[in-house]
């Protein structure tokens, strides 16, 4: 049953007094251990097995655990070594890196998505001893590049058909492991210490080759008690789980902050599946990245562009009265209850109908966006921060929201605007520097204070906002600065358009690389009679180029002259991560893409092509 009006009004405020107070520990196992004596759930995860969510409880992952030590401590894997995890998200995932961790060892997260040339140089890089794989196909990246790994020792695979020549499999290993006692693991745990390091996770960059930033128990811990000054969650909240687990914003918030606070995990079968997973596990909260409330918004304005007039008038009516209520406790009254009851009940069943609050991070969310799901009685909280930080710095609440900034600083967290504009940050979370370079941990953290390489201000209650990557400004050849950011978001808007990218350092004006949102465009084809088939030729149609005239023309009314896009360019292909357009994030890896599409790039620079 979607929840009513009244039941969102009740979250629209925190009300500490009723939250759940937590007893931290010093180490990421030692919390562990308290949240499975504390809580002691049947269901402190979940995941899907032959096509049924199965249960899986603190006790149950304790011995799970507790195995995996085992297997490591016959593999002598010694406090301080790298271990590294290749995998989607799983119950595994989060075991090995909970064994990992009580072992004193560093925890290396890889992302499944990366090609063998990049896994290479971040176990090389790490030194990774043992690196854990889930399937044959993550199992075979690495054995393609193992003759040139010579610290690599061990690839452990988590599924059984993965065995191979050179791959164990986690059950195998294991079973063949002396037991480890209780006491024993006990007193393993009670051997690390808050500044031993916990983690050294490659930033996937948007430019230069990967970093691999340390963090001690001390920053995830540090962190994971900030987060929980400002979001209330309590054991009987459930959390779906999608968002990879090797980047730090699922792995902090989405996994450690949850398991302190005895939330249930679900995991998620797929990034494509999240949405029957929504509906299936009915989470109350949920961690996720700007780009997928992007799409669900725009799913949701075609269908009521689809629509009956009656149908688009309610809806729009609707809207009206959600966002005339932001800010205003009690505001709506009857006519918000009405809406929710014609309109904002389906998109609360979309989400599974118990939803509290989204965990919004990872790049900027744009305010229209927010407003609605806020207006729908969906909040997001969106939030700000890096791997560096642990990874949150800032973040919105229901007791203090401002739209269009990521919120005020965390409990603990200091943010000072430096002269050029860079948000400076410090406080227990910050990284201990970046692995074997000296040169940038100096330059990251000059004076004593993190340099986010984020500009931004922070207006006068306190509220801090995002305006663009200080290596992203775009200098043209008039000396003019431009912050792409904001207004390649406003691009997305559009539901023709799914990547938005501006070009101009350097040049005498900005242009723009568009990657239609080829599902809408194909089927605006179909109904004029194009041939969606022949994408080449659909691209150049002047009825296709009207249509992204008129989103430029429409995006440049509110531009200054010297950010107006004077052309631009159709792409006839997808940004992919895989191809190395986009981080694992999704943030588009601007040098890569200006590079892969450098012909388009200098076609629209050419005299007589304005």
């Amino acid at each position: 049953m979607a929840h009513s009006p009244k039941h969102w009004a009740r979250h629209l405020r925190q009300d500490r007094a009723e939250s759940m107070k937590y007893t931290y520990q010093e180490t990421i196992p030692a919390q562990f251990v308290a949240s499975v004596e504390s809580f002691d759930k049947p269901d402190a995860f979940r995941h899907k097995r032959d096509g049924v969510w199965v249960n899986i409880s603190h006790r149950e992952v304790y011995e799970r655990v507790r195995a995996v030590c085992a297997a490591l401590r016959a593999a002598r894997v010694a406090r301080g070594d790298r271990v590294a995890i290749l995998a989607e998200n799983r119950i595994e995932w989060a075991v090995t890196d909970l064994a990992i961790l009580s072992m004193g060892a560093v925890t290396i997260p890889i992302y499944p998505t990366l090609i063998p040339a990049q896994i290479e140089y971040i176990l090389r890089d790490a030194q990774a001893r043992i690196v854990f794989v889930s399937t044959a196909e993550q199992a075979q990246k690495v054995r393609d590049i193992r003759a040139r790994l010579p610290v690599l020792e061990r690839i452990v695979a988590f599924e059984a058909d993965a065995a191979a020549d050179g791959v164990d499999t986690l059950e195998a290993v294991v079973a063949a492991a002396p037991p480890l006692s209780d006491a024993d693991y006990r007193a393993l745990i009670g051997g690390v210490r808050s500044t031993d390091w916990a983690s050294i996770i490659y930033t996937s960059g948007t430019t230069g080759e990967p970093k691999g930033t340390i963090l001690s128990h001390g920053n995830f811990m540090a962190n994971m008690q900030q987060c929980l000054e400002v979001f209330d969650l309590v054991p009987t909240d459930t959390s779906l789980s999608f968002l990879p687990l090797s980047h730090v914003f699922e792995r902090c918030p989405g996994f450690f902050v949850m398991m302190t606070a005895g939330v249930t995990i679900a995991y998620a079968e797929s990034i494509e599946r999240v949405p029957d997973n929504l509906r299936e596990v009915r989470p109350t909260v949920v961690c996720s990245v700007p780009r997928v409330y992007e799409k669900m918004y725009a799913r949701i304005l075609d269908t009521v562009a689809k629509g009956s007039p009656l149908r688009k008038q309610l809806f729009w009516w609707a809207v009206r009265v959600g966002r005339a209520s932001l800010g205003k406790p009690g505001a709506g009254g009857l006519r918000l209850r009405i809406a929710h009851a014609l309109v904002f009940k389906k998109l609360h069943e979309r989400v599974g109908g118990r939803l509290r609050f989204f965990i919004s991070g990872s790049a900027p969310l744009a305010q229209e966006i927010a407003e609605f799901f806020w207006g729908a009685g969906i909040p997001i909280l969106e939030g700000y921060g890096l791997t560096e930080a642990s990874p949150v710095l800032s973040v919105n609440t229901f007791a203090q929201r401002r739209f269009g900034s990521v919120g005020r600083p965390l409990p603990g967290v200091e943010i000072h605007i430096a002269e050029d504009g860079e948000i400076l940050a410090r406080g227990a979370n910050i990284m201990q520097g970046y692995f074997q370079k000296p040169g940038e941990t100096n330059e990251a953290l000059a004076g004593g204070w993190f340099h986010t390489g984020d500009i931004g201000h922070i207006d006068a209650d306190g509220f801090l906002f995002i305006t663009d990557r200080k290596k992203d400004l775009i200098a043209t050849a008039g000396g003019k600065k431009v912050a792409p950011q904001p207004i390649e978001a406003r691009f997305k808007h559009s539901k023709y358009v799914s990547e938005a990218v501006m070009i101009g350092d350097r040049r005498p004006f900005i242009s723009l690389l568009i990657v239609p949102n080829f599902e809408r465009l194909d089927a605006w084809a179909r109904d004029t009679g194009l041939d969606p088939d022949d994408r080449a030729r659909l691209l150049e149609a002047p009825d296709v180029h009207r249509i992204y005239q008129r989103v430029v023309d429409q995006v440049n009314e509110g531009l200054a002259q010297f950010e107006r896009i004077k052309t631009f360019t159709l792409i006839d292909r997808e940004l992919t991560v895989d191809e190395g357009h986009l981080t694992p994030t999704l943030k588009v890896r601007r040098k890569i893409v200006e590079e892969a599409f450098r012909e388009q790039i200098e076609a629209m620079y050419r005299p007589g092509t304005r």
